[in-house]
């Protein structure tokens, strides 16, 4: 039997511009499945695994800033849902997430499939709902096509995020024989104008005033994704105040060519007085997570005078505990109105950048010199990337190293990574989303447990070719031999590093992946060129390590960064 709201869900989805649905299987969330199938409006794709679905509409919302729309069927399948729903939340990604579920009296009657799916995702979601079950009367279908609209008004609305809507639904799930499933016109829409966050005159005036008392001004850009005007806002301020840009990796400002990039290496400098020098007495950030811990330490150890956040509206963390002032507007909005406010004192812009310039230098000539082991393997992939290609960074160790090694403003690689949580569960799928949604070149740095982690983020029929996952694989989570507390207990190796013996050539066959094994700096050097062609087609580059040696090469790193003369 048709359920005409249930069909207008899609309808409305389309008619709001949403181009990609994943599904997984069910009979439950049948209704909603052919709904969107028949549509013909959408990019709809099947994935059997939830969580690596919706990590895939992870990547598809974070590539096009549209909302992706998740159905599954009742039970654990939403559950399934939960680690990239959180992971939408804290990064701020666009997905509606639809759950089919049993009619109300039937939840905890030892029915099968069935669990407390309503607010199933708790304080990780911007909103949920419940889709009415009687919608026989027209205030229920009004209701119901209010509800989605709202829905995807709020997935949108800053901060983006996830909203859910539990949809129960009683059988018969499919249509009769002779039934027509009909997408009509009169179907209600809601259209939600933004804003664009413009900073307001008074409050300009009020903050050229008072930014006129400091002159050692430092900005650190947290995450975010590529954005060409805010690049040109912060390069008029930077170009026309002095002040010190920062940003790691996941920030995307590389292209900028005056950008501290290289912070991971010269704040670990053990010299009180130098490290004094570079104190700020006004910080200003805007975006979301750092990475880099030799940041995080130095400005909490040195607190500037007052720090100014970006922020056009929601929950704001004080992450270096120096929080002073919170503006609320749209980055490039702040960075225009206080261009040319004021001058940074010569020698503090100085400072940071010789410090900055000399860890280029010593990272240039360390990389190039060290033998085989997962840092020169980075710097090297890191260095032969393709041009206006996407990275993906699996947490762990490839996005640490990664943010070590830093990129170069010609190369203009978008970067992206999961660290709204920070979990290595969705990195693969995260990437396959992100493919699926680009024409570029996609490149997923990973380690071998984020990557056997998230294996089913390749089991569907859509693999697409633009992907080439470079896996490092030391058979074991190598991290816990290079922070400090696990290697020095004599549970490291059976309960931290928990070893592997496995590698991904079966893996790379069972999905008609292209398959490279790599086992030294040479062999690295010969199969990337070919790897990263277009018309290599989707491949898997496994460059194979040893754990303890990592270990030892990374140890001589640090104490050669300490050993720097800055």
């Amino acid at each position: 039997m048709i359920i005409q709201p249930v069909v207008n869900i899609a309808e409305i989805c389309a008619r709001k511009g949403v181009e990609n649905v994943v599904l997984s299987p069910g009979s439950r969330c049948a209704p909603l499945t052919i709904a969107f199938a028949r549509h013909g409006g959408f990019k709809v794709r099947t994935v059997s695994d939830e969580r690596a679905a919706a990590f895939i509409a992870l990547g598809m919302a974070l590539t096009t800033g549209k909302p992706a729309v998740l159905v599954c069927t009742s039970g654990t399948a939403a559950l399934n849902y939960a680690p990239a729903v959180a992971e939408a939340y804290f990064q701020q990604v666009p997905l509606l997430v639809l759950t089919a579920d049993r009619p109300t009296e039937w939840i905890d009657q030892l029915d099968g499939q069935t669990i407390r799916q309503q607010n199933v995702f708790g304080q990780h979601i911007k909103h949920s709902y419940t889709f009415p079950l009687d919608v026989a009367q027209h205030d229920a279908v009004w209701y119901s096509e209010r509800m989605v609209s709202e829905a995807l008004n709020e997935t949108v609305a800053y901060p983006a995020g996830p909203v859910h809507i539990n949809v129960p639904l009683r059988e018969p799930f499919y249509p009769a024989p002779g039934e027509e499933v009909t997408y009509g016109p009169e179907v209600k829409v809601i259209e939600e104008e933004t804003q664009e966050f413009i900073l307001s005159q008074n409050v300009s005036l009020k903050l050229q005033e008072e930014i006129l008392k400091y002159s050692r001004v430092v900005v650190v850009a947290g995450q975010e994704k590529y954005n060409l005007h805010q690049l040109q806002s912060l390069y008029a301020f930077s170009q026309s105040t002095g002040a010190v840009i920062v940003g790691d990796t996941i920030s995307n400002i590389h292209e900028m060519q005056a950008t501290v990039r290289y912070q991971d290496v010269f704040l670990a400098c053990p010299d009180a007085e130098k490290l004094k020098q570079l104190q700020p007495d006004l910080l200003i950030t805007f975006g979301k997570s750092v990475i880099s811990k030799s940041l995080k330490q130095f400005l909490r150890k040195y607190k500037p005078e007052a720090h100014w956040h970006i922020q056009p509206a929601g929950q704001v963390a004080d992450t270096f505990q120096a929080l002073t002032k919170v503006v609320r507007c749209a980055a490039p909005s702040f960075f225009y109105s206080l261009a040319g406010s004021i001058k940074n004192k010569a020698a503090f812009t100085k400072a940071w950048m010789g410090m900055n310039e000399k860890a280029a230098d010593f990272l240039q000539t360390y990389t190039s010199n060290a033998v085989y082991s997962e840092l020169s393997v980075v710097a090297k992939v890191m260095q032969q990337l393709p041009s206006k290609s996407n990275l993906h960074l699996a947490n762990s160790m490839a996005v640490r190293y990664a943010n070590i090694i830093g990129l170069k403003p010609e190369q203009e690689v978008e970067v992206f990574a999961n660290r709204g949580t920070s979990g290595i569960d969705g990195s693969t799928s995260t990437a396959v989303g992100c493919a699926l949604s680009s024409t570029k070149i996609n490149t997923l740095l990973t380690g071998d447990m984020a990557f056997f982690y998230d294996r089913n983020g390749l089991w569907h029929n859509y693999l697409p070719q633009n992907l080439r996952i470079i896996i490092l694989n030391n058979h074991a989570g190598g991290i816990f031999r290079l922070i400090d507390g696990p290697k020095q207990q004599p549970e490291l190796e059976p309960y931290f590093e928990t070893k592997q013996r496995l590698n991904a050539e079966n893996t790379a066959r069972d999905f008609g992946m292209k398959y490279t094994a790599v086992n030294t700096l040479g062999e690295l050097g010969k199969a990337l060129p070919e790897f990263f062609t277009a018309e290599a087609g989707a491949g898997i580059l496994e460059v194979f390590t040893n754990s303890p040696e990592n270990a030892e090469v990374f140890e001589k790193y640090r104490r050669a960064v300490r050993s720097i003369e800055f």
